[in-house]
């Protein structure tokens, strides 16, 4: 059983571009769809840890938004980051999934049980991945992850808001 999400963010949670404002604002676009299957994710009892390269306020607001239980921003190493997750969790490698797509994201997918990618995903993380979604990051690729997890699980999302 899955029992926590390691989310990356440029090219899973969003489409990978990147928008600046004359004013120096970041602006970046998430999927609506990709948060209620983490609302519902969390809602199930599971975790889930935002683990990015980059640093952005934009991204704290949303997962601070969907009430994600860890972020992490700047992270070189993201494997070493999650180990402390499991560590503190008493988490498993074996009971997480992740989604990621490109070359910072591939020690992590090859250390987890079930790893995902979004279908335009860099081809050398295409080619270690267990599963290539057919949707393209931001684009609704993390939803796809969880329905396919939940599926897998035979667990019904619906039952959250009956």
């Amino acid at each position: 059983m899955i029992k926590l999400l390691v989310l990356d963010v440029d090219g899973c949670l969003t489409d990978g571009k990147i928008y600046y404002t004359n004013s120096g604002d970041e602006i970046k676009a998430f999927n609506v769809k990709d948060g209620l299957a983490i609302n519902a994710w969390i809602k199930s009892g599971k975790k889930v840890a935002i683990i990015t390269g980059r640093e952005s306020k934009i991204v704290k607001k949303r997962a601070d938004e969907l009430r994600v239980d860890y972020l992490f921003q700047g992270v070189k190493d993201k494997l070493a980051t999650l180990e402390k997750i499991l560590e503190k969790e008493n988490i498993l490698l074996d009971e997480v999934a992740a989604i990621g797509d490109d070359l910072n994201d591939l020690k992590l997918l090859k250390a987890v049980k079930w790893a995902f990618a979004p279908k335009d995903a860099a081809s050398k993380v295409l080619e270690c991945v267990h599963t290539t979604l057919s949707s393209c990051g931001g684009k609704g690729a993390v939803r796809e992850m969880i329905d396919r997890i939940f599926e897998k699980e035979n667990f019904n999302m619906e039952d959250l808001w009956l």
